[in-house]
């Protein structure tokens, strides 16, 4: 049987050529609240340098409220986010976010000035922006089109170009919110396909939020689930122990599977009840 495992054990996990590329982070009881409103309560996570975990959750549980905490966005009313045992502050250069839009882009660079943006803005020279440029458009299969404009790409193909404008940073972890979120089946499926490679590349931490669990099992060495919110915390946390690439008529992604689907069903259901949908009084 697939069993969640406490929240602060991050597994040994097979080792990758570039791990050390990544960061360990450390969520230690962290709330989060706007005004009166309590978002997150008491979130404890330990992630291991070069994993790749996902949050998941009932919407409004706040996943990417901890997400935007973790990339210094939002300030944490108490406890402590750390990277490699340094506080998060603010944004920063070494925690790279990837937004569920490719709005993101500026439409007034070609594709290679938006992946070598950051670069510039770090004082890098010309010729090291437009190596990198070039570097991170051909890990994400895009170099051919580094003279194009966003809005000449497909939603993918943007995805895909945000992808290389983080990972041009340089940075040790990688957080996504929803990024797949607003793209159609066959072109989720691809790029679902194209992350696992490119983090195996990268050796970068990742943190990835969805609320697709069929994603998350295809993705992450662990997967987090949240309880319904306001006030959410921390449910369960169960490691994906499937070999890459991951198949999903395996025997353990289907138990993972239900067993996911079950505990995200069981906070689904509180949250109805909160909101006055008693489903006993619908039938």
């Amino acid at each position: 049987m697939t069993k969640a495992i406490e929240a602060d054990r991050p597994p040994s996990g097979p080792a990758r050529e570039n791990d050390a590329h990544g960061a360990a982070v450390a969520v230690d009881g962290v709330d989060i609240r706007f005004g009166s409103f309590h978002a997150v309560r008491d979130i404890s996570l330990d992630i291991a340098a070069g994993e790749f975990l996902c949050l998941l959750g009932p919407s409004g549980c706040g996943k990417s409220t901890l997400l935007s905490a973790l990339a210094g966005f939002v300030h944490p009313h108490s406890g402590s986010l750390t990277v490699d045992g340094m506080p998060v502050t603010g944004p920063d250069p070494e925690l790279g976010m990837v937004f569920q839009s490719s709005e993101a882009l500026f439409d007034w660079l070609t594709v290679r000035q938006n992946v070598a943006f950051g670069p510039r803005m770090r004082g890098r020279s010309r010729a090291e922006q437009h190596k990198l440029a070039d570097e991170y458009l051909s890990l994400v299969g895009l170099r051919h089109c580094a003279d194009r404009f966003p809005s000449q790409l497909s939603g993918g193909m943007r995805q895909r170009v945000q992808i290389a404008r983080v990972l041009a940073n340089e940075p040790r972890v990688v957080l996504m919110d929803e990024p797949f979120g607003a793209l159609d089946a066959q072109t989720r499926q691809v790029m679902q396909e194209e992350m696992a490679r490119i983090w195996q590349t990268s050796g970068c931490t990742v943190v990835f939020v969805t609320h697709d669990i069929d994603e998350a099992i295809l993705l992450a060495d662990r997967v987090a689930v949240m309880t319904a919110g306001p006030a959410a915390s921390v449910k369960s946390v169960y490691p994906v122990d499937l070999p890459r690439p991951r198949d999903e008529s395996d025997p353990a992604a289907r138990e993972l599977r239900h067993a996911l689907r079950d505990d995200i069903g069981e906070e689904v259901r509180k949250a109805l009840l909160a909101q006055g949908l008693d489903q006993e009084e619908q039938r």
